[in-house]
């Protein structure tokens, strides 16, 4: 039995593997995002998005699969719909706590 037993020092690191629990993915839509950035007319990016996840406690648990799919509701339109993926738990308990959750974009209110 003890020719199984391995001393810790002599396991290398990087054979070892981190086990992680199931994990599904949430498709979750922001709405009543201005399509512009303030004072410019320059449209909104996925990267000022994820930015904007980032800073803001409610996005604090969640893992971005993807970058973030702006699109323009309408073409005469200067509010945009956000698409973002992300990582939640089997039972999808992270997305469901922020659906219909308002957050603070400066100015302007968004809604998942």
């Amino acid at each position: 039995m003890e020719r199984y037993v391995k001393n810790i020092e002599n396991i290398r690191s990087d054979n070892v593997q981190v086990l992680r629990l199931s994990q599904s993915k949430s498709y979750l839509k922001i709405i009543r995002i201005p399509y512009f950035m303030e004072g410019t007319n320059t449209s909104i990016r996925s990267d000022n998005i994820k930015v904007i996840i980032k800073a803001n406690h409610i996005f604090n648990d969640l893992s971005l699969i993807v970058k973030p799919r702006v699109i323009k509701t309408s073409p005469r339109s200067d509010i945009a719909v956000i698409w973002i993926d992300v990582w939640d738990t089997q039972s999808r308990k992270n997305g469901k706590m922020l659906i219909n959750r308002c957050f603070n974009i400066r100015r302007h209110i968004a809604t998942i």
